[in-house]
């Protein structure tokens, strides 16, 4: 396969690449702010990822580069590294992209894309929240000029709003005035470039005043530094963290890629998506950049300008590469456009609708959303333990899900009948056979039982034995057994178990046993009101 795919680029590639990289130049700078790093390390990333990403890439539309939750997780997990000075501090997030980028394209070469999924909608919901608050407020003291500087995002902010003496008004006036060119562009046309015409306006506007900002320091020019000289000795530490950037970032560039595959009829795949994304982080890590991801709103605005095939991203990473020589020239932008432009990027996310409607969905589910925002909050900086701690709530969720067993029974005479819902596995056997023995000690008068398991959705080994064992103890004692409706997917398992007890379970018939477990062939009890959904 080509370095971008079959199809030979067209005009509206190129187009649209130069369209996204107007935007991607300015918002690489913020994001690398964002995640710690001097501005220029996001041109860094911005330059080599696209490129990359477009070698392996099933989306034609799907740009790669720095993001906003990816750089609060690159920030968050450096923050647990105390005492690193300014170049340790880029190394190490440079071997971060390395361990990103090797999880990311080992579970491409494996075939595990699936694993996207493993990160549920409310942990997701939950954490986006969290991630988008926490982006907003450590942006807070840039955008007013004060200097507050604390390890937590959260403290940072409540620093910078408590002393208004700080606040600079000249750093305030243009942060708001380039959120409000930035939100204002995208109700005109999504192809404005407001972000772009903002920075620009004020960067002009810096070099013929005097006015006195703070500004983003000398940017070095020249192309990207190529270099494995890193602390890899750090590699243990970073293990967790890589692997939630991994999935969470790739988590991104599933929903894009799967959005617009849908939108155009088309096949994506999310294991060649794995390695494109795999071999963009290991680029930007080596060529001195952060963890990278796939960007929404670019992936929009360069399938709105007009892009067709995965040259597009090549093309946009080109463009930022020819920008590099003239970095210098961004070195008066104001540190407050940076803030205004991260903030711009996920105002849009601080939308409590979705954990809303995860709640009113289901109760439980909402309780994941919530307990994965709040621990996100609770563990900032550090926010990379959040969605590991959602990961853990959500599972423990689903496991005492499982381990209920909706059971319906009823009483006919001396036949009980047992109707258990869900999944009859290791964890929810044991209530079938309680509840079995419980009913036959309140009715001394039952001397039938029949289990209804059509509505069962799967029976595991000990779900099995468990219904082997009800039938050895009630023939036992002189209680005949039937069984209806095991499910097709089950009846093997089944039917092997209990066909050693001598009951008859093939094609899913009724299969029954007498008391001392003998076989009846070809015996089958007539219908019963449990067949017909009576509860």
């Amino acid at each position: 396969m080509s370095s971008a795919g079959r199809s030979a680029p067209s005009r509206g590639d190129l187009v649209a690449a130069v369209t996204v990289a107007m935007v991607l130049v300015p918002q690489s700078l913020a994001y690398a702010a964002l995640a710690g790093m001097p501005p220029v390390h996001g041109l860094y990333a911005a330059a080599v990822a696209p490129v990359l990403a477009a070698l392996v890439g099933s989306s034609p539309y799907l740009q790669t580069g720095p993001t906003a939750l990816t750089s609060l997780l690159v920030a968050g997990s450096l923050a647990s590294l105390p005492d690193l000075t300014a170049i340790e501090y880029v190394e190490h997030a440079a071997l971060l992209a390395l361990v990103v980028g090797t999880a990311r394209l080992a579970l491409g070469l494996l075939r595990g894309g699936i694993v996207a999924y493993l990160l549920s909608q409310p942990i997701l919901t939950g954490f986006t929240l969290g991630a988008s608050f926490l982006i907003a407020a450590s942006q807070l003291p840039a955008l007013l000029g004060a200097d507050a500087a604390a390890p937590n995002p959260l403290e940072a902010a409540v620093r910078a709003v408590a002393a208004p003496g700080s606040w600079s008004v000249v750093a305030i006036c243009v942060g708001v005035a380039v959120i409000a060119c930035t939100l204002l562009s995208r109700r005109v046309s999504p192809l404005l470039p407001g972000a772009l015409l903002a920075s620009v306006a004020v960067l002009a506007m810096v070099h013929l005043t005097e006015v006195d900002v703070d500004v983003v320091g000398q940017l070095p020019s020249g192309l990207p530094p190529l270099t494995l000289d890193l602390p890899f000795s750090a590699v243990p530490h970073l293990l967790v963290p890589g692997v939630v950037i991994a999935l969470i970032g790739f988590a991104e560039a599933v929903s894009i890629s799967r959005h617009y595959a849908s939108a155009d009829r088309t096949r994506w795949d999310p294991d060649r998506e794995l390695v494109g994304q795999g071999l963009a982080n290991l680029g930007a890590g080596i060529f001195g950049g952060f963890a990278v991801g796939g960007s929404f709103s670019r992936s929009a605005l360069n399938r709105l300008s007009g892009a067709r095939t995965r040259w597009s991203s090549l093309f946009t990473g080109l463009v930022v590469m020819a920008v590099l020589p003239f970095a210098s020239v961004l070195s008066q932008l104001p540190t407050a456009v940076l803030a205004a432009l991260v903030i711009a990027s996920v105002l849009q996310l601080l939308d409590p609708r979705p954990l809303a409607r995860t709640w009113r969905y289901s109760r439980p589910q909402g309780l994941v959303a919530l307990a994965t925002l709040a621990l996100t909050l609770a563990f900032s900086p550090s926010v990379q333990w959040g969605v590991v701690a959602g990961v853990g709530f959500a599972l423990a969720v689903h496991l005492w899900r499982e381990l209920r067993l909706d059971l319906d029974q009823w009483v006919e005479g001396d036949l009980l009948h047992v109707r258990p819902q869900g999944v009859l596995y290791f964890g929810s056997a044991p209530a079938l056979e309680t509840r079995v023995l419980e009913q036959l000690a309140d009715h001394p008068q039952l001397m039938r039982v029949e289990l209804h398991l059509q509505r069962l959705g799967r029976i595991d080994l000990t779900g099995a034995l468990v219904l082997r064992d009800i039938c050895r103890d009630l023939a036992d004692a002189g209680v005949h057994v039937v069984i209806s409706g095991v499910q097709p997917q089950c009846r093997r398992l089944v039917g092997s178990v209990l066909g050693e007890e001598g009951i008859d379970h093939t094609h899913g018939a009724r299969a029954s046993t007498r008391p001392g477990g003998l076989h009846e062939p070809g015996r089958a009890a007539a219908p019963t009101a449990g067949d017909t959904g009576r509860s």
